[in-house]
């Protein structure tokens, strides 16, 4: 989604000229257009990620609208503090991107991965957490979050959208397919692998894609359970403070307690290796995922 992301930016940098750029010192053949087309509003922070938040959110104090990006347990973990305190107490407009959201950095090992990146920055006050489903969703999703005014997350992976599927119009919560059997909710990227498990399932699945966390309109994934009784929330994003908690919470509030099965990131195995290893050992991989599925239907005879 990198590519998709220097594109958008460069058009809203181009538009706006209040828009300012900063990097912790990445973004290597990948933003060279966008430090082109913003000349002295592209900022190279360096590798001091909580100076270059801390620089942001002095820009927005002066009426400027800083991005600040980095690969995404930089983006988020190293500056924790700067965003909580200088940002988000402040309700500053300052958007923090992160690139390689879960386990995107994968051979890189923990330290390069965000399994915990949405628990944290959700929790802290006006933040809005953005997490693209897939390479076409880039631009209305940078553009959504930049028109927002307040502290944004917006989390980028790896995503490309197979040719022979069709994706709605974007909302927080997007149903791919509809069916009466369970519901399925997949956040972000992973969604895809999500519908490569359940296409063959097509009539028994409800399956949403989430983007946004918390969701704007949470209504139609409630109607959805109420009419199944059952739900599968898979995210490549640790247990706590994730998507399957945040459903959760909504559901006990209406008094709905459907059948529940929830797929997340486990964290750090023996073993090392790419995302798609990451997601084979945590069971996130689309065969993984197709036979839960299947499992969950049969119940239903």
């Amino acid at each position: 989604m990198r590519k998709e992301f220097a594109e958008t930016v460069e058009k809203i940098a181009l538009a706006d000229k209040k828009t300012v750029f900063l990097t912790g010192d990445l973004g290597f053949m990948a933003l060279e257009n966008v430090r082109k087309a913003m000349g002295g509003r592209f900022i190279n922070a360096g590798v001091c990620e909580q100076n270059m938040v801390s620089v942001a959110a002095s820009l927005a104090m002066e009426g400027l609208k800083p991005l600040c990006y980095s690969i995404a347990p930089f983006a988020v973990f190293r500056p924790c503090e700067q965003i909580r305190n200088d940002v988000c107490l402040h309700n500053l407009d300052v958007k923090i991107i992160g690139n390689g959201g879960g386990y995107g950095y994968g051979i890189m090992g923990a330290s390069h991965h965000a399994l915990e990146d949405i628990a944290l920055l959700s929790s802290f006050q006006h933040m809005k957490c953005f997490i693209p489903l897939c390479n076409e969703d880039v631009e209305t999703v940078v553009s959504r979050a930049v028109n927002r005014i307040g502290p944004a997350y917006i989390r980028l992976g790896y995503g490309l959208k197979p040719s022979d599927m069709s994706i709605p119009a974007y909302s927080g919560a997007r149903r791919l397919l509809r069916g009466s059997g369970i519901t399925l909710l997949a956040l972000g990227p992973v969604a895809l692998n999500v519908f490569e498990a359940a296409r063959d399932y097509k009539g028994a699945v409800d399956f949403f894609a989430v983007s946004e966390m918390p969701l704007e309109d949470a209504q139609p994934v409630i109607d959805s359970v109420k009419t199944t009784g059952r739900l599968l929330v898979v995210e490549e994003h640790v247990k706590r403070g994730g998507l399957g908690e945040y459903i959760c919470e909504l559901l006990v509030r209406q008094r709905l307690s459907p059948f529940f099965a929830h797929r997340y990131a486990k964290g750090y195995h023996k073993g090392y290796g790419s995302q798609k290893y990451h997601q084979l050992c945590d069971g996130l991989d689309a065969g993984s995922l197709k036979t839960l599925i299947g499992e969950m239907l049969s119940s239903l005879t």
